[in-house]
């Protein structure tokens, strides 16, 4: 998609960005004007108009997690907005473009800046049928909900294997995946430790909601409830999960926001035929990305975005929005205005 943003394209000389610095064992964190000099090099220059947070924005914003291989950076796994540069023939002053993890925030500078200069490479033309806003509701949480469907899609699950289970399911890549999963077909049973927000998960898409005791045992085997899911707390919850899996299903690991330890048996697996996938979605193949992409700008768009976007901040509120989503307070999706 392309459109003419006539003025905006002048680059200014300095604009402010939300940088992240380590000095020694001291970190630090806040907005400090930057020169486009000062960003990672790349061939397409963007003016952002979005961002989103995501729990490893969280960390790296914080210093709570080892995130950043490099110090300074620019913070901001996701990033939308409008091509002001290019010396990629493929890509073209005015495009409206995203790009989502790839690095950003990780190993070069991320989307938390009015201007972002990325890798032709990991560039993706904004697909017809989203809009810029819409792109950063969904973003890394939302890529990484539709690529743990594409991989049990292609591991041969199907409706007819049972509801597909969502652990932390009113986090940002739990809330997107009742969602998408609910729009491909499947029936969508939420899993959630906050029985608060029960009727929000109905209304994204949720035939039934659980509280985590559904998942408290710790057999090798239980009767088969779930023809699959996706799990994003890791740990027992996910042992749990394997083991109530019917014959052949699928179970995508994307998360441990309860624990990275696997405790379980290998009776699923020889027993059920259970596969369990991993979900990892910043080095994702470019033809998968752009696949990805498709599905969520058409059958697999979710419904409900606007209903999952619970909170939209400017830059200087960043610090709050890391505060709460780590102490377990964030419902949904986070966009950042840029």
């Amino acid at each position: 998609m392309r459109r003419d943003r006539g003025d905006e394209m002048t680059i200014p000389s300095s604009f402010p960005a939300f940088r992240i610095h380590q000095d020694g064992t001291a970190h630090r964190s806040g907005i400090e004007p930057l020169s486009l000099d000062d960003l990672s090099p790349g061939e397409v220059v963007i003016r952002t108009a979005y961002s989103s947070v995501n729990y490893k924005d969280a960390l790296a914003g914080t210093g709570e997690g080892r995130i950043l291989r490099r110090f300074p950076l620019v913070g901001g796994i996701d990033v939308a907005g409008h091509v002001v540069a290019s010396t990629d023939p493929a890509i073209r002053e005015g495009d409206e473009v995203l790009v989502t993890g790839c690095g950003l925030s990780e190993t070069r500078d991320g989307g938390y800046a009015q201007y972002a200069r990325l890798q032709a490479q990991w560039v993706v033309p904004l697909p017809r049928g989203l809009s810029l806003r819409e792109s950063m509701i969904l973003g890394t949480a939302g890529f990484t909900a539709a690529l743990a469907l594409y991989r049990m899609l292609d591991n041969r699950q199907a409706p007819a294997l049972g509801p597909l289970c969502v652990t932390g399911a009113t986090g940002g890549v739990g809330s997107l995946a009742v969602d998408i999963f609910s729009r491909a077909g499947f029936e969508v049973h939420a899993v959630s430790g906050k029985p608060a927000h029960a009727d929000y998960l109905r209304a994204i898409g949720a035939a039934q909601v659980h509280g985590r005791d559904v998942l408290a045992t710790a057999r090798p085997l239980e009767s088969a409830r779930f023809g699959g899911g996706l799990d994003n707390v890791g740990g027992p919850m996910l042992a749990s999960l394997l083991a109530q899996t019917a014959p052949y299903g699928n179970v995508a690991s994307a998360g441990l926001a309860a624990s990275p330890e696997l405790s379980a048996t290998v009776m699923p697996f020889i027993i059920r035929g259970v596969s369990l996938l991993g979900v990892a979605s910043a080095g994702t193949a470019r033809d998968i990305r752009e696949a990805i992409w498709q599905h969520l700008a058409s059958d697999w768009k979710p419904a409900h975005l606007d209903r999952i976007c619970t909170r939209e901040v400017a830059m200087a509120e960043l610090p709050d929005v890391f505060a709460t989503m780590l102490a377990g307070g964030s419902l949904g999706r986070t966009l950042v205005r840029l």
